[in-house]
Parts: C-alpha cells; sequence; structure tokens
C-alpha cells in the first residue's frame, strides 16, 4: 500500500500482466478474424494503476475502457482518431486475489483483458457504442461476458476454472 492508499502491481505481477495482454491479444484476434494489420488499426493500450491519471482510477471494475479521440497532422491537414486505453486497476485485482487466495494472477488477468480488448474490438466494428444508455450498456456487459467466456472456454489453463466460478454475470 502506498500514501495514496491504493495498492500497485509489483514488477513481477506487470510481467505476468504482460503475458495476459500477449494471450490475450491472441486469442481476441483469431476469435474476430483479425489480420495483424486489422489488430494494428485498434490504436488503444493497456496500462496499469501506476500509469494511469487520477480520472482514470476507479473503484470497483477491475477495468475499464476509455476512449479518447485524438488528432495528429498529416500532409492533409489533421487526422482524427479513436484511441482507447484499458486501464487496469491494480487495487481491484489485488482486492479480489487477496479475497479469494484460490485465484492467480495469470488466469485472472487474462480474463480481464481478454473482457477488455473484446469492448476495444466491438467499438472499433461499431458493434458498441460508448454513449449507449445505461440499459444498453448493461446488456453489452452481458454479450462481453458470454463472449469471453465462449473465447476462454477452449482454452486449457490451470485456474480459469476458478475465476470462471467467482465472476458472475453482470446483473
Amino acid at each position: 500500500m502506498t500514501a495514496d492508499g491504493l495498492q500497485y502491481f509489483d514488477n513481477a505481477q506487470i510481467a505476468i500482466i504482460n503475458e495476459s495482454v500477449s494471450m490475450a491479444e491472441e486469442l481476441v484476434g483469431n476469435a474476430y478474424k483479425m489480420s495483424v494489420s486489422q489488430w494494428r488499426g485498434l490504436r488503444y493500450d493497456v496500462k496499469t494503476l501506476a500509469d494511469l491519471s487520477s480520472e482514470e482510477i476507479v473503484f470497483g471494475p477491475y477495468a475499464q475502457v476509455i476512449r479518447y479521440a485524438k488528432r495528429r497532422d498529416s500532409s492533409m491537414g489533421f487526422i482524427a482518431y479513436d484511441f482507447y486505453k484499458i486501464c487496469v486497476q491494480d487495487h481491484a485485482v489485488i482486492s479480489l486475489i487477496c479475497q479469494y487466495p484460490e485465484i492467480r494472477l495469470f488466469p485472472f488477468s487474462l480474463y480481464i483483458i481478454t473482457h477488455e480488448l473484446i469492448h476495444v474490438v466491438r467499438f472499433r466494428k461499431f458493434l458498441q457504442h460508448s454513449d449507449a444508455s445505461p440499459e444498453e450498456k448493461l446488456a453489452e456487459e452481458k454479450r462481453v461476458f458470454d463472449k469471453t467466456h465462449d473465447i476462454l472456454s477452449s482454452v486449457r489453463l490451470d485456474g480459469l476454472d476458478i475465476v470462471f466460478e467467482k465472476i458472475l454475470p453482470p446483473t
């Protein structure tokens, strides 16, 4: 715990998060049949608590996706594009792992990152809108929850079954 009262991942945990990002990218890319160029076109990044601004820190969810409208100069003027930031909430993840010691970080973070990457893909494919009503957001969370389970159900990974037991669908 630090002066701000939050728990941050240590270096070993960051390495695990990075491994889960790599695996989740491959799984989600395969599930949506995306080429390498399509994947690069997503324009996103995954950050943990140490790299989040105070506005990106939330209490409750394990992660969130924030959409930023960006602009860059080009020979034709400015080009506008969306950039998505997956904000992993270290404190929420660590808290759950402390509450349920049988949950290990790698399968749990694989679940979290897979879930958030599905959101990013759905935003980019216009299957999900960031300005949806609360009812539509809840329905979308259920769709993403189901898709996360579909993708990860074929993965043989010790501890993933426990994550499936503990992470319940949104209600």
